[in-house]
Order: C-alpha cells, then structure tokens, then sequence
C-alpha cells in the first residue's frame, strides 16, 4: 500500500534526524530541559523538528547563541516546542492506556487532554523552575496559567486532526502497529502549529519564553520563561529572577535542567527573558477563553468530521 510506503520513509527520516539531533545539541550551549525537549520533538516530527533545532537554536557561530536565540520568533519557537514536547509525552501515555480499555474516542480525547496538561504542567515546567520560587508547590500555582493556554491550542489542533484519522481508518490504528504512531505524530505537528499564535502572544506578553543560553564555565539562574508568569499575574517579580552566581552540578560541567542563563559582557549570568510586564487580568481573561474555544473548535471539527463515540 502507498501508506505503508510513505509510514516506512517517515520512520526512517525520523530515525535520522533523532540521531543528528540527539548528538549536535551535546555542544549547544542551551538549558538541558530545552535539550530534551528537541530531542522529543523530532521524535515527533522527524526532519521538520531538526529543521526547527537547527534554525532557531543552534549556535552558527561560537558564542553568538546569546544573539542567535534573541529574535523572538525563536523563543516562540522554542515555547512552543517546549509545551508540545511535555505535553505530548503525557499525550501519547494516556492514548496508549486509554487504547487498552477501550474506551470511547470523546473519553480518550478527555484522558489525553488531562494526562497531557498534567505531565507538561507539573514536570516539563513546574519541576524544573521550582528553585526559582523555593518551593514546587509555588511554582505549580505560579506556572498554572501559560501552560493551561498553551495546551488548549495543541489539544485543539491535535483533536481535530487525530479524531478523523483514526476513526476513519479502515483498520484501528493499535499501538503494537505503526499506523497509531504515524497519526499521533501527525496530530502533534498540527498542534505544534495551533499553538504558535498562542505562544506568540505568551512571549510578546512576558509570559512565556523559549530559547536560553547556558554557558558550562559559567554559573547560571534557575529559570525558565514560562515563570513570568507568576510575575504578570502577582504584579512583581519572583524571588530570585535578579540574583546571580547560581550553578549546576559542580564539577561537572552539567547544568541543572530548569536552569538557564547568558553570559553578559562582564560574564555574569543572567535570565534572558521577555520584557512583557504586568497583563491587566482581563486581556488574560479573554485570551483563556479564546484558547478554551481553540481546543472546542478542534472538539467540534473531530466530531463532525470523524466518531467521538467509537
């Protein structure tokens, strides 16, 4: 079959440019989190997401990453990447659980949308800031709302691509066949590509930001964009965005993932961040809602176009 051809050249497309990756970024100077999070993003979306690595991360020069990733649609295209890698992780366990028992397609749609948002919201972003605010318990409150928009947009443009697919195949896409991974990884690009926007304004609005740099001779600022938030929303800045002289594993040479950090012309580390200030609490109002009907158009294009009750 055609599709069994075209599955077989985008595995192996995939396989090759998991490799590139996975060995170049060794020598970017970027935050290990954002490392994982390329690395799982071509897992996904193969050429596309080392396309992605490339042009907005990796270093062209030695010591131009600073200036490299300064452009801000990198560092929304390193949030994006960054929610769509936690949250597809979660994403892609609950459709596996959710295929063994069988449930209903509006269930699984629910279970992924949780198990997603759950994983990308409490691991992707919250752990790996938690120094930032002395505890992960502040953090979690702190990093509730930018992931929250964020995941609503990949979930809505995940949905109305997966539903379709799936329930119209001819076969049931299992996990045990190839077919199940193909379209999840088609689903995930779509909802790279609904979430841009979104993240867009997250970013020009100091809520969220991408791309760091991580020098390893240098001592770092445990951060990562997506913090602001907590900022924005509690009109000030959170402990510790302005102190210095924090590192990662010494001795080492390797940072903490949640860390982040540039080095200035004196050689002080510092968070490179979005200078977004405080979001009056109605304009986030109404872009929550806005994603919320991102996510329900996704909702009515998966039942309309494919079976939510399957």
């Amino acid at each position: 079959m055609l599709l069994d051809g075209v599955m077989l050249l985008w595995f192996l497309q995939v396989a090759i440019a998991v490799v590139f990756v996975a060995f170049d970024i060794r020598t970017t100077p970027e935050a290990t989190v954002m490392k994982w999070g390329f690395v799982v993003i071509t897992l996904f979306s193969g050429l596309f997401g080392a396309l992605l690595y490339v042009l907005s991360c990796r270093e062209p020069l030695p010591g131009t990453h600073e200036q490299y990733v300064a452009a801000k649609w990198r560092q929304v295209v390193g949030s994006t990447m960054h929610c769509v890698a936690g949250d597809g992780i979660g994403i892609l366990a609950a459709a596996v659980i959710t295929d063994v028992l069988g449930l209903p397609r509006w269930a699984d749609v629910l279970c992924e949308y949780a198990f997603g948002f759950a994983f990308g919201w409490s691991i992707f972003q919250a752990l790996f800031m938690k120094d930032m605010f002395g505890s992960y318990h502040e953090s979690l409150s702190k990093t509730f709302l930018p992931e929250l928009l964020s995941m609503n947009a990949v979930m809505g443009g995940m949905t109305a691509v997966m539903v379709p697919w799936m329930t119209n195949s001819p076969l049931h896409p299992s996990p045990a066949g190839p077919n199940f991974w193909f379209i999840m990884s088609m689903a995930l690009c779509a909802g790279f590509l609904v979430a841009l926007p979104m993240n867009w304004w997250l970013v020009d609005h100091g809520l969220k930001h991408g791309m760091m740099t991580v020098r390893r001779t240098e001592p770092v600022l445990p951060a990562s964009g997506i913090a602001l938030a907590g900022a924005a929303l509690a009109g000030h800045r959170p402990a510790g965005l302005e102190r210095t002289g924090h590192s990662g594993d010494h001795g080492t040479g390797q940072q903490d993932p949640g860390r982040q950090g540039h080095e200035t012309s004196s050689g002080t580390a510092h968070g490179h961040h979005a200078e977004g200030g405080h979001v009056p609490q109605g304009r986030l109002a109404i872009m929550t809602v806005v994603s919320f009907l991102v996510w329900g158009a996704g909702f009515l294009i998966a039942g309309f176009f494919g079976n939510l009750t399957m």
